[in-house]
């Protein structure tokens, strides 16, 4: 029985003394967090540095408002004007109560759509980019004339520009069928004649790249920064006065709040998507159903919790800095078979060197290989932890055959940490070296024993 006993004890004390280091490794983790799915996003490599339930495909609510924002940025002009639809004006609350035949230009409508988070606005404004994807007896009718069900085909033709954008950027879990993130649901039939039923959704980890394509990568990046970081915002139009308070809360919260949107729905519950820039670096936090009524609350501590987490743990470090950089030193000549000397029965070589820019992941929510071989160049570091290192391995070719042009590639040098893609750069050919014909060994030996004297 002591045996037993002593044995219970000791089995405790390993078990404690395990749970003691477990502690240990994760110290400094945001811990416990209210939403049911989470991520904290490097910006500019789109590498995720915390998440919870990140794949997780969930509603997303008025969060959805930022990628309605940038499309209608990259395809209208804030100072053109539209016409509004009885359809649109019959959107639920919240809603700026924009009435049927009311113009409006698109820079007043994006300030209520991200101030204010206006659902009328919002399919205002899709409507006004539908349309011109519409038959074109639809593009030249006036909106305000609009049936309920062209209004609605104008908003899908909208939806479609929407998924086409986010599967531009690696989405592959996002689906959005309305502007203004209300839950919805349709039916798609297939090629095959079959049926899919789709609802509005995204994940944690791609509503992050979503946002980081907003403020990295758009080429309407800083309008968009203009329009979700100002504090208020004033407008006249047909006989009203309007103003828009911002009511992102986290923009007075912590030093270098960037922008972000807040979303509800019954269905969502609170969603919030923002960013932060400090010291060089740019943090992404997603939050996807993070508490319902009455705890309003919850998605400020959860954002407060992981950006505070990303700036005490994650540092800048280039793929440039000493200790990680490619010794180019490591690169030798390659022999090119078949390939002219200056002496004969002499093994030609040609000199490799590190060319350009590549490819590898920036900015986007796809992770691995295959989003960096996919994904734009240009990217020259990462945030890592102290106790992260940029793994850098490179393989080339042994030898060549000629003819052999300068430039051309003839290996790689690639950038990854734990296992994942970031940066790749080639190793190309730095001479020329022309194949031997019978041309050429007709002139060698004309020249070397036949001129001789």
């Amino acid at each position: 029985m002591k045996k037993i006993i002593g044995g219970f004890f000791c089995a405790c004390c390993l078990l404690l003394s395990d749970m003691g280091l477990r502690a240990d490794a994760a110290e400094g983790a945001p811990g416990d967090l209210y939403a049911t799915a989470a991520v904290l996003m490097d910006a500019d490599s789109g590498r995720v540095l915390y998440g919870k339930n990140e794949e997780a495909v969930m509603a997303m609510a008025s969060t959805t408002k930022i990628m309605t924002c940038i499309l209608v940025l990259e395809n209208a002009s804030p100072d053109e004007t539209l016409t509004v639809s009885a359809y649109a004006a019959s959107m639920p609350k919240v809603k700026l109560y924009i009435q049927k035949g009311e113009q409006y230009t698109v820079r007043d409508l994006l300030h209520s759509l991200m101030l204010e988070s206006h659902n009328d606005t919002a399919v205002a404004l899709a409507e006004y980019i539908g349309k011109q994807h519409l038959p074109e007896q639809l593009r030249e009718k006036d909106t305000a004339e609009y049936t309920a069900e062209e209004s609605k085909a104008a908003v899908a033709a909208f939806a479609a520009l929407m998924n086409r954008k986010a599967a531009e950027l690696g989405c592959e879990d996002t689906w959005f069928i309305t502007p203004n993130g209300l839950d919805a649901t349709e039916t798609l039939r297939l090629a095959d004649g079959s049926t899919v039923q789709k609802e509005h959704c995204t994940t944690a980890r791609e509503l992050a790249g979503i946002l980081a394509y907003c403020i990295r990568q758009s080429p309407k990046r800083q309008e968009f920064l203009d329009i979700t970081r100002a504090p208020s915002y004033g407008f006249s139009a047909n006989g009203r006065s309007f103003s828009c308070t911002n009511h992102n809360a986290f923009l007075t919260m912590m030093d270098g709040a960037l922008t972000g949107k807040t979303g509800f729905t019954n269905k969502a519950g609170y969603c919030y998507v923002g960013a932060l820039e400090r010291d060089g670096r740019t943090f992404v936090v997603a939050l996807l159903a993070c508490g319902w009524p009455n705890n309003k609350g919850y998605k400020w501590t959860d954002t407060r919790k992981l950006m505070q987490y990303g700036i005490d743990n994650y540092f800048y470090r280039s793929f440039s800095d000493q200790g990680v950089a490619f010794d180019e030193s490591r690169l030798k000549p390659i022999p090119v078979q078949n390939g002219r000397t200056d002496l004969l029965n002499a093994i030609a070589y040609t000199d490799v060197v590190i060319s350009g820019r590549t490819e590898g992941q920036n900015g986007g929510p796809g992770q691995g290989e295959a989003a960096a071989e996919e994904g734009g160049g240009g990217l020259d570091g990462l945030l890592l932890r102290p106790d992260e290192k940029i793994q850098v391995r490179y393989s080339m070719k042994d030898s060549l055959t000629a003819p052999v042009e300068a430039g051309s590639v003839v290996g790689k040098v690639e950038y990854m940490v734990d296992g994942i893609l970031y940066k790749q750069e080639s190793i190309v050919t730095e001479d020329a070296v022309e194949a031997i014909d019978l041309r050429w060994c007709a002139e060698q030996i004309w020249r070397r024993f036949l001129c001789t004297g």
